[in-house]
C-alpha cells in the first residue's frame, strides 16, 4: 500500500515495479479518499449519474478482481459482478446495507497484493486464460490488462476527487 498521497518517485526500467507502485498509490487514494468521509456521505450521490463514492469503491474492488483474478488466471470468484444490483453485468451499481467503506478498503488492498503477485512473476507478454472472463482467443495479454487496469484507477479516483469535493471541499490527490 502507498503511504504517501504524493505520485509515487519509483523509477524503475522494470514496468512491473512502475505499474505496482501506481496501483498501490492509486487503491490508497481511492480508499482515503472514501474513508475520509462520513458514512452518510459515503451512501449519498451529488452527481446527475447517481453513484456514490462507497458504490465506486466496490466497483474497484470487483473490477481489478474481474480482470486480474477471474480474468487472466481464470479462477472461479466469488460474484465477479457483485458490485452491480443483481450480480450481472447489466445491473447499476449497488452496495449491499451491511457492508462498509473499511470493509471494501481492506479487500481493495488483498485484492492489489494478489495482483502485485502477478504482475511481478508473470511475464508480462502471457496471455490470459481461457475459462474465467475469457471465453475465446486471443485473450488480452498481461500487460494490456494491467494497463487497462491502471487507467480504470487513474479515471475513477479522478471521479472521487470531484464526488469528495462536492461533498466536504477536500481537493487534491
Amino acid at each position: 500500500m502507498a503511504v504517501s498521497d504524493v505520485e509515487p518517485r519509483v523509477d524503475s526500467a522494470d514496468p512491473a515495479v512502475q505499474m505496482v507502485a501506481y496501483l498501490d498509490y492509486y487503491r490508497a487514494a481511492a480508499a482515503r479518499k472514501v474513508l475520509g468521509l462520513a458514512p452518510d456521505q459515503q451512501r449519498t450521490s451529488l452527481l446527475p449519474s447517481g453513484w456514490t463514492p462507497l458504490e465506486l469503491l466496490s466497483h474497484l474492488v470487483h473490477m481489478e478482481q474481474r480482470w486480474f483474478a477471474w480474468g487472466f488466471h481464470a479462477e472461479q470468484v466469488d460474484q465477479p459482478w457483485g458490485d452491480k444490483a443483481g450480480g450481472t453485468d447489466a445491473g447499476r451499481w449497488h452496495v449491499p446495507d451491511d457492508v462498509t467503506a473499511a470493509d471494501l478498503a481492506e479487500r481493495l488492498h488483498a485484492g492489489g497484493e494478489r495482483t502485485t503477485q502477478i504482475l511481478t512473476t508473470v511475464p508480462w507478454s502471457t496471455r490470459g486464460t481461457i475459462g474465467g472472463r475469457f471465453t475465446a482467443e486471443p485473450t488480452p495479454t498481461l500487460a494490456w490488462i494491467a494497463f487497462h487496469v491502471l487507467q480504470e484507477y487513474a479515471r475513477h479516483v479522478g471521479h472521487l476527487d470531484v464526488a469528495r469535493e462536492l461533498a466536504d471541499g477536500t481537493t487534491g490527490e
